[in-house]
């Protein structure tokens, strides 16, 4: 399973940040953890959207299914049958945002490992036949910042960018324990960030900071669209 999990997602965005670190970003590896940052979102953005539209649907329809579970709230076969005719209805498929999470997670590991690992010179050994070997990664980014180690501005960022990004992402519409799951979720998330970006080298926290920039304007273009259908009471 390592084997597979290293064939087809480590070793391909080891060698990914290694070649943009080799020419277009001047040997700067922060301008290449932006840069493949960027790419990756490119390419998952079909799945970053599919999943956004699903939580926008969901959190709409959040007033409906409350009614639902509370008229059945003593018959759990009546309330299943009205929750799957409410999703039939509104065309809305509850785990629709949950596969391309699901795609998205071993990429996530994988770039965790990559930017763990990237100042490692042993690491480079796993680079292929065709991509020069540079030898060491410089850390230092734009002669400012040390990405290498610890860096407690980029750490705040991170978790500054994790904050915007749940108040963008908050649902339209949620009352009752959802609702006060979310705002906990809204302040803890964001610490959780700072405090693990804290300990890690800097790499990681530039990383998740763009990463989640990305994300922000996924969100804004979403609420921007319209949604297939309104949910009337």
């Amino acid at each position: 399973m390592s084997w597979l999990f290293n064939t087809i997602i480590y070793h391909p965005l080891l060698n990914a940040l290694v070649v943009l670190y080799d020419t277009v970003s001047f040997g700067d590896i922060g301008i290449a953890i932006v840069m493949l940052t960027v790419v990756i979102r490119l390419i998952s953005l079909p799945l970053s959207l599919r999943t956004i539209r699903s939580q926008r649907e969901m959190a709409e329809l959040a007033p409906e299914i409350e009614r639902i579970k509370e008229k059945h709230k003593n018959d759990q076969a009546a309330q299943g049958q009205a929750m799957m005719d409410l999703y039939k209805q509104h065309k809305v498929n509850p785990l629709a945002g949950c596969l391309p999470l699901l795609i998205q997670f071993p990429v996530l590991f994988g770039l965790y490992r990559v930017f763990i690992n990237i100042f490692k010179p042993e690491s480079l050994q796993a680079l292929y036949s065709f991509v020069p070997d540079p030898g060491t990664i410089q850390t230092v980014s734009l002669g400012i910042v040390d990405l290498g180690v610890r860096s407690i501005p980029l750490a705040v960022a991170a978790g500054l960018a994790q904050f915007i990004q749940a108040k963008v992402a908050a649902p339209l519409q949620q009352s009752g324990q959802a609702a006060m799951l979310n705002k906990q979720m809204m302040y803890f998330f964001p610490v959780l960030i700072i405090v693990i970006s804290w300990n890690l080298p800097a790499g990681l926290a530039l990383y998740w900071t763009v990463t989640t920039l990305a994300s922000i304007a996924e969100q804004w273009y979403i609420k921007r669209k319209p949604t297939h259908g309104t949910v009337t009471a």
